[in-house]
């Protein structure tokens, strides 16, 4: 029999819809809200992503993080019933702890006892800047909504510690970056068969860029998601300083370098339309993570988000990058890359998230196995 009791959350004066906080206000299979945690140091030698999800109509909370150090991509991934206490960010030995909401939050993943050498770490993450929110996200195929997000992004630093392979890594200050995204609606799950209507309305070609940016002294974020012609359906690149009105710098149009043979970036230059003073934003990519490996976004083939593992799920695994053809699906899905970010004389880090598949018109991509020369 289902329970329908009051939650702990319900004592809270939170509610929009006349439904207990167990319940969200649509009954979407696709419903979700998560948050997602980059952390980096300046010299590309380590990037740890770590996220954490509930999907509340199919009854999922699960969380990810992965580390990749060298070529090596350390991953945990956790997946439990969805239980009551919604306040409680915990999934198996992962957990994001909120000290102070948009300002101040304690990551943590626990070791293994069976495996002391594997990923554990701690890490005091605290913002520079204020939330931003993100456009309205919206995504349809033909007439059917298939997205719709409301996202914010902060950027700030990084304290702690991380362990792995027998070896301890310390965040120190001034040393290391953090990026944090929170967003919730409802996105596509896994199991789900497009059918007739998929194969109608087949897709051409994505093109993604994600940009937070820290710089001492301000904020920087970019997006932009195009079709296959080149047609945008999201655009914003707006510079945040405390103390002052946020500044919109119109239309950014990317100049990106891909290494021969794929469409990996190695460079990119973003030029920002500012008609005060066009700006240049250039982009010096140091170190890459697949989503797709390890971190549960499609096209993965080992564990997505959302999806039933049943109570208690924790799995832990190793991935080497070194060779790209053993992993031939991240290509077709989106890549965060850890870079070293100059603006106007000045240096800054942060996350050149980017995915391109398909055809791409403006970047002369043709179709799926399309690269660059």
């Amino acid at each position: 029999m289902p329970d329908d009791r009051p939650v702990p959350l319900d004592d809270y004066p939170v509610h929009q819809v006349p439904l207990s906080m167990k319940h969200v206000a649509t009954g979407d299979r696709n419903a979700y809200d998560r948050s997602i945690f980059h952390v980096f140091d300046h010299h590309g030698r380590a990037l740890l992503i770590t996220g954490l999800g509930v999907y509340p109509n199919v009854g999922v909370m699960d969380a990810y993080a992965t580390l990749r150090v060298g070529d090596t991509l350390h991953a945990v991934r956790a997946s439990d019933a969805l239980g009551e206490d919604r306040m409680r960010l915990a999934v198996g030995p992962l957990r994001t702890h909120v000290e102070r909401p948009l300002r101040d939050f304690l990551l943590r993943c626990e070791a293994d006892p069976r495996d002391p050498d594997g990923l554990s770490y701690e890490i005091h993450w605290s913002a520079d800047f204020p939330a931003l929110w993100e456009p309205h996200h919206q995504q349809r195929r033909g007439a059917r909504l298939t997205l719709e997000g409301k996202r914010f992004v902060q950027a700030g630093r990084c304290v702690g510690w991380i362990r792995v392979g027998g070896e301890e890594i310390r965040l120190r200050p001034g040393e290391w970056t953090g990026t944090r995204d929170r967003s919730w609606g409802v996105r596509p799950l896994p199991g789900e068969d497009g059918g007739r209507f998929a194969e109608e309305h087949p897709t051409e070609g994505f093109h993604w860029i994600w940009c937070p940016v820290r710089f001492d002294d301000r904020f920087l974020m970019v997006i932009v998601q195009e079709d296959a012609d080149g047609h945008r359906s999201l655009n914003d690149a707006t510079l945040v300083r405390p103390g002052r009105r946020d500044r919109q710098l119109g239309w950014p149009r990317a100049e990106i370098g891909y290494r021969t043979g794929t469409r990996h970036p190695e460079r990119a230059l973003i030029h920002l339309g500012d008609p005060r003073k066009p700006l240049e934003l250039d982009v010096e990519v140091l170190t890459s993570t697949p989503l797709a490996v390890g971190a549960g976004y499609p096209p993965a083939d080992d564990w997505q988000h959302g999806t039933w593992q049943g109570p208690a799920w924790i799995d832990r695994r190793a991935y080497d990058l070194s060779d790209l053809s053993a992993h031939p699906r991240a290509a077709y899905g989106v890549t965060d890359h850890a870079a070293r970010f100059r603006l106007d004389g000045e240096t800054g880090h942060g996350i050149f998230e980017h995915g391109s598949f398909g055809r791409h018109d403006p970047s002369g991509f043709t179709g799926f196995e399309s690269v660059a020369p």
